[in-house]
């Protein structure tokens, strides 16, 4: 198949979520399953450092959005040939990946245009074209109006990705002139344009073919009003069309016994070498070691969805037994950044805070913490829950999304399950279920179990990548 993909990010190219990993690690994938695949994206400034060599495709390729146009010039990575960029300073070479200068929607009407006249410049006919929230959300409708012409298209099946519904890239119907839909005005959601918005995320759940979310639990949960964010509605008029596919892991990066930022490498049949990387964590973080004592983890952007200001309800009478050390790494909204340097200033020697990202020390807290907190609100997929299994860091998980999907709450009766799981969102919730995991934690042979458990659970991408891609051939045939 010829599969097309347009998102706003990529690893290792730029990244501030799980759209990244997933475009980082499916396509290639599919690729090595002998597809023809080409990946789309803007050649943000720091894109250049991850590619030190380009094989330029087209020099200059003019894109006009309503009465703007810009000069664009679409390049590969030699390294990585699935990898292609559209290069605009005008428009994306800026510091930063979203947001600015009031432009955003013109930012990726040009990304997404750019991507389908490139394959009219190339003669390249996708069967699949999948586009990635609401940045490319907009390309089924392109293809019913400023491409409708254009025969090479004819056959395409295009797929939405909803990695977040709650970013749906609405904006003012002043925009309306820069749609080039050509006098067919008619196809955009008449109510919204009626109250001046346009809404790129709802009109692709209107027009493309399929739409995917990245977990079975998210797909039906974004169906209900309570997560739904005024989307409901249309996706419940999709129904039919909407699957949840589990986002992947990738184990030849997240996978303890190989992983070259740890102290110690591990695997199942040798957990207990995994207390040496608890040892060093400990150490890095400024903290002491205590015998019998749980650590738990949390790496993570610190925003509302997370659900962190439980930790701030909950933890700290837990903290005040001496029960439980914490190590956090992350950054966000300063309410949340402030409790985390507050449980840090009142518990010293139990608490501490790593403002900002480090991927090292997101590998050490996996293969080093025991537990790993995620009391998301709303979760879409996560893989930080899937990380720690692989690491055999037991989950401590909300009830949702794909941390639904992925964690199993842990049976002592018949010794399965893969973590701890509570299902209401609260203080008292997570107090129940971080009591619980200590309660397991005393119990050396419980521990092991579901630790090799979690350990021995597949989620790699190798194995999503195919669910994938039985879904595009269904959709091609």
């Amino acid at each position: 198949m010829r599969i097309l993909s347009v998102a706003s990010e990529m690893v290792p190219y730029a990244k501030t979520g799980g759209l990244a990993d997933v475009m980082g690690a499916l396509p290639r994938y599919l690729a090595a399953r002998g597809h023809d695949v080409r990946v789309f994206m803007p050649w943000y400034d720091r894109v250049a450092a991850a590619v030190p060599q380009v094989d330029v495709v087209l020099e200059a390729l003019d894109v006009k959005v309503g009465p703007y146009e810009f000069r664009t010039r679409i390049v590969r990575d030699r390294a990585n040939p699935i990898a292609w960029f559209v290069q605009c300073a005008a428009l994306f070479e800026r510091g930063y990946i979203y947001g600015g200068q009031g432009d955003e929607h013109r930012r990726f009407l040009v990304l997404s245009q750019a991507a389908l006249m490139t394959c009219q410049r190339t003669a390249y006919a996708p069967d699949i074209i999948q586009c990635n929230d609401w940045q490319s959300a907009m390309i089924p409708l392109m293809l019913r109006s400023q491409f409708a012409w254009d025969t090479l298209f004819a056959e395409s099946k295009t797929v939405l990705t909803i990695h977040n519904l709650n970013y749906q890239g609405g904006f003012d119907a002043v925009i309306l002139p820069e749609l080039n839909l050509g006098g067919r005005e008619h196809l955009l959601h008449q109510e919204y344009l009626k109250n001046g918005r346009i809404n790129f995320l709802l009109h692709g759940v209107i027009y493309a073919d399929v739409i995917t979310t990245v977990s079975p639990t998210y797909a039906r949960e974004i169906q209900t009003e309570e997560h739904g964010s005024g989307m409901d509605p249309f996706l419940r008029a999709r129904k039919s069309s909407i699957v949840g596919i589990l986002n992947g892991v990738d184990y030849n990066e997240w996978s303890p016994e190989i992983d070259p930022h740890i102290a110690q490498r591990y695997d199942a049949a040798n957990p207990g070498l995994k207390e040496i990387n608890k040892q060093a964590l400990l150490q890095q973080m400024g903290l002491p070691y205590v015998p019998g004592v749980p650590l738990a983890g949390i790496v993570s952007r610190l925003v509302s969805q997370k659900g962190f200001e439980l930790v701030g309800e909950a933890l700290p009478k837990i903290l005040a037994g001496r029960e439980l050390q914490l190590v956090v790494l992350g950054s966000g909204e300063p309410r949340l950044e402030e409790m985390f340097h507050g449980l840090q200033r009142s518990f010293p020697r139990q608490v501490s805070f790593y403002r900002g990202f480090s991927n090292p020390l997101a590998h050490r807290i996996e293969a080093g913490a025991d537990m790993f907190l995620m009391p998301s609100r709303y979760e879409p997929c996560g893989l930080n829950q899937m990380y720690s299994l692989r690491y055999g860091t037991v989950p401590v998980v909300h009830a949702t999304g794909g941390l639904a999907d992925t964690v199993e709450l842990w049976n002592p009766r018949t010794q399965s399950g893969t973590g701890v799981v509570f299902d209401h969102h609260d203080a008292a919730g997570l107090a129940w279920a971080l009591n619980a995991t200590m309660r397991i934690y005393r119990d050396r042979s419980a521990w092991r179990r579901l630790m090799h458990n979690g350990m021995t659970r597949d989620y790699s991408w190798a194995r999503q990548a195919a669910i994938y891609e039985q879904l595009f051939e269904r959709m091609r045939d």
